[in-house]
């Protein structure tokens, strides 16, 4: 039989020794996939380039602009490549994604919690990392999908 499959989704927050250490030991059991956010980081970079912030809504943040996409885009890739080296360091052998989709050729960014519930059913078991604040929140929102497991790690 074949080992399952966990999806991983880690705010760019969330970005520590014992979040890495945590999906080390997933990786022990389950085949990981880590989606990787970014939000706190694209928003200081918008207004550093002088870009809106943006509006968020149940969809997360709308970027109206291609250097907004792309902006966001460059610093989710940039996380992907530091959680991959830094997982790789510690031999967690696992793949890292970021929550944007190309749909014909559209670059499409997707929120964290909505990326976990598009994969929902290709996934045996899924984990939101949040702030230990975060965590009654992010429990109400999954609580219809039972293989979403939210876990809190203080950032």
């Amino acid at each position: 039989m074949s080992r399952k499959n966990c999806l991983v989704k880690v705010s760019g927050d969330m970005l520590s020794d014992n979040v890495f250490q945590w999906i080390k030991k997933l990786s022990k059991k389950y085949f990981v996939v880590v989606c990787v956010g970014g939000g706190t980081q694209i928003s200081k970079a918008f207004k550093k380039s002088g870009l809106p912030v943006g509006d968020f809504g149940l969809l997360g943040r709308e970027l109206k602009t291609f250097p907004e996409r792309q902006l966001a885009r460059d610093i989710l890739e940039k996380n992907q490549v530091r959680i991959q080296d830094r997982l790789d360091k510690i031999g967690a052998c696992v793949g890292a994604v970021i929550p944007a989709l190309d749909i014909g050729t559209v670059l499409c960014h997707v929120n964290g919690d909505q990326f976990l519930l598009t994969a929902y059913h290709g996934f045996d078991i899924l984990y939101a990392v949040t702030t230990p604040q975060r965590i009654p929140q992010k429990k109400k929102l999954f609580a219809p999908y039972p293989k979403i497991k939210v876990v809190g790690f203080k950032s």
